[in-house]
């Protein structure tokens, strides 16, 4: 072989051979396309590999599969996971700091201050684990513990206060 057949081979032949394939599996993964639609492009593609597959990259409508909609869902909710404030402190402080670079207008400051509030008031207030709305215990649960003594340290905050999902 000389210098051009691995040329033509390597650098245009395996790419365009590659394009072609990707444009194939894209037509079959794709569920904004109905069944006609999907047949008519891989006739397209097929009998004519590369001015089928130019025109289909081209004119293809941006979007993703079901599959790739959850990965990025899903790779969204561990992002928000690791960086959220976990307590109300820090989020106050974070809508504070978003308040004073004019990131929050001062009426959604306060909103979003009063929320984080009152969700870190209906934790605190929650029933302790293992009772019933009436004042009862549910059966097979262990006791809850005492309160502490007043002048004691105060009760720590269950973890948790980070954005709703």
């Amino acid at each position: 072989m000389d210098f051009w057949d691995v040329f033509w081979l390597l650098l245009i032949f395996i790419p365009l051979l590659l394009i072609w394939g990707f444009a194939i599996v894209d037509i079959f993964r794709r569920d904004d396309l109905s069944g006609w639609l999907k047949a008519l492009w891989i006739v397209i593609v097929i009998l004519m590999p590369f001015l089928g597959t130019l025109i289909y990259l081209i004119f293809r409508r941006p979007g993703a599969t079901p599959q790739e909609r959850r990965a990025m869902d899903e790779a969204s909710r561990e992002f928000v996971a690791k960086y959220a404030p976990t307590d109300t402190a820090q989020q106050i402080s974070l809508l504070s700091d978003l308040h004073d670079r004019g990131k929050l207008t001062d009426a959604e400051f306060a909103a979003e201050k009063a929320r984080v509030l009152e969700a870190a008031r209906g934790a605190s207030a929650a029933p302790p684990a293992g009772t019933v709305p009436g004042g009862g215990v549910v059966p097979g649960t262990p006791p809850a513990p005492p309160p502490p003594p007043s002048g004691g340290t105060p009760p720590t905050r269950p973890a948790g206060f980070g954005p709703t999902a």
